[in-house]
């Protein structure tokens, strides 16, 4: 036998004390001492699972060492035996009371409980033989009944006792694997823990990077608003000169006959001719109310002109749509006429006089007005350079509708251009999108009149296009607000 650890040496120890067995006479002393030894390495290996064995293990290798001697001791007294009897029972007795006093070895005492009966026998028998030896020989047999009982009981308590241990050691086993299954969960949560702390600092670090960009964005969005305003703004000027130079003309022209019409009323007042004197008073007032009509007109496309160019306050106003339109209508055509005077085209309207004034921005959807009319003199404009190449009749012709619907008011803008193309149909509306040549559009036109119609308005913006070389070809734009 290989003897290596103290465990080994418990081994060899118990097989020393079996061999040793066979070799003495008296068998109870021997067995209660064995059983003893078994207490002891009981004892250590619930000390060594505890963690406690430090503190306990010279005590109980000094009780391991005290049981060999004992049995030794039997085997060389032979006949007078007495003493290593009661040193045995002096020994067992010292091991039951630090089992039953120290708290350290309550787990041992399942195995005292099993096997107690035995030793408590055979204490009580050695003490009968010494003190009345005739009185132990006739209960002799009764001691050896009782001994076969107790060793029963000690066989089922050592069963029972080895069935719960199991279950104990099951159970010990199981709330490991719980502990370690606590711990392992306990480390993925810390785990986790860190890593949404670094997720949120990340998303947190990415919400600021694309606020940032947000606002970039919607800087650089309102300065190509403000560009594309301009740029209308620019469409408008030359309309706008035109327009008012007509009242203008007006008011000269009526200032200057008036002025000649006053001097022959004071001739006429001078010769006492009263008669003649107040009609040219009255012509006076006539012209003087033309004047007045015209700079009222005059007026108007100033303001109108001042209210497209500033910022729009999205304060909502009662406007009348039909005025709306005419005006845009005939500011589009002039400024387009003064950049090209070679352009013409046949203006179209067709407004609902049944439409009401109705709450909306005006400025925003002169915007918009203005934007799909200006489209759609560039569409005829560009279908009139292919006719007159391919030597073919065109006639130019845009129009301006208003209806009212159930829903609220229609306002469609009409051309006989050259269509816009199926594919690229459902894309019109997005930004930066465009089908002029460089320079000549920014894409924004368009999706900005969207927004102005269906987020300023809740409204509808849609397009109706036929794009064939017949009669129809064409494209319409429909806004559609609500009353």
């Amino acid at each position: 036998m290989k003897v290596g650890t103290k465990k080994d040496i418990f081994g060899v120890y118990c097989y020393f004390a079996c061999i040793t067995f066979l070799n003495i006479t008296n068998v109870v002393m021997v067995l209660q001492t064995i059983l003893t030894l078994i207490i002891l390495s009981q004892l250590r290996k619930t000390l060594k699972t505890a963690g406690l064995l430090s503190k306990w293990d010279k005590l109980i290798w000094t009780g391991v060492f005290l049981c060999i001697a004992l049995i030794v001791l039997n085997s060389i007294l032979k006949e007078n035996v007495q003493i290593a009897i009661w040193l045995s029972h002096a020994l067992f007795f010292s091991l039951l009371y630090l089992i039953f006093t120290q708290k350290e070895f309550l787990s041992a005492k399942p195995l005292i409980y099993a096997l107690l009966p035995l030793t408590a026998i055979n204490f009580i028998e050695d003490v009968v033989k010494a003190v009345d030896h005739d009185f132990y020989k006739s209960t002799e047999d009764y001691f050896g009944t009782a001994v076969m009982f107790a060793v029963v009981w000690m066989i089922a308590m050592l069963i029972i006792n080895n069935k719960q241990k199991k279950e104990l050691e099951n159970e010990r086993l199981k709330n490991e694997e719980k502990e370690k299954e606590y711990k392992i969960t306990e480390t993925l949560k810390a785990a986790l823990e860190v890593q949404v702390k670094e997720r949120t600092a990340e998303l947190t670090r990415q919400k600021e990077e694309l606020e940032q960009t947000l606002n970039e964005l919607k800087s650089a969005q309102s300065q190509l608003i403000q560009s594309e305003k301009m740029a209308s703004l620019g469409e408008l000027t030359a309309g706008i000169a035109h327009e008012i130079q007509n009242p203008l003309n007006f008011v000269n022209n009526f200032s200057e006959v008036s002025k000649e019409l006053l001097d022959e009323m004071k001739a006429e007042m001078d010769m006492g001719n009263g008669e003649a004197a107040r009609d040219l008073a009255d012509d006076v007032i006539q012209n003087l109310e033309k004047i007045n009509h015209h700079g009222k007109r005059a007026d108007a496309i100033v303001k109108g002109m001042l209210q497209h160019s500033r910022a729009s306050s999205n304060e909502k106003e009662p406007v009348d749509i039909n005025a709306l339109c005419d005006e845009y209508l005939r500011l589009s055509y002039h400024g387009l006429r003064a950049k090209d005077k070679s352009f013409n085209a046949t203006l179209k309207t067709d407004f609902d006089d049944s439409i009401k004034k109705i709450n909306i921005v005006p400025q925003d959807v002169g915007r918009v007005i203005m934007n799909l009319l200006t489209n759609a003199f560039y569409a005829v404009t560009e279908k009139k350079v292919d006719m007159i190449a391919a030597g073919l009749k065109y006639e130019p012709s845009v129009s301006i509708i208003t209806k009212k619907v159930p829903e609220g008011v229609e306002i469609r803008v009409c051309d006989n251009g050259k269509g816009i193309p199926e594919e690229i149909k459902e894309k019109i509306f997005q930004p930066f999108f465009t089908t002029k040549p460089t320079g000549k559009g920014t894409g924004l036109g368009l999706s900005l009149s969207y927004d102005i119609i269906t987020k300023g308005h809740n409204g509808e913006l849609k397009v109706e296009t036929k794009e064939n070389d017949s009669e129809n070809t064409g494209t319409t734009f429909i806004i559609s607000l609500p009353e």
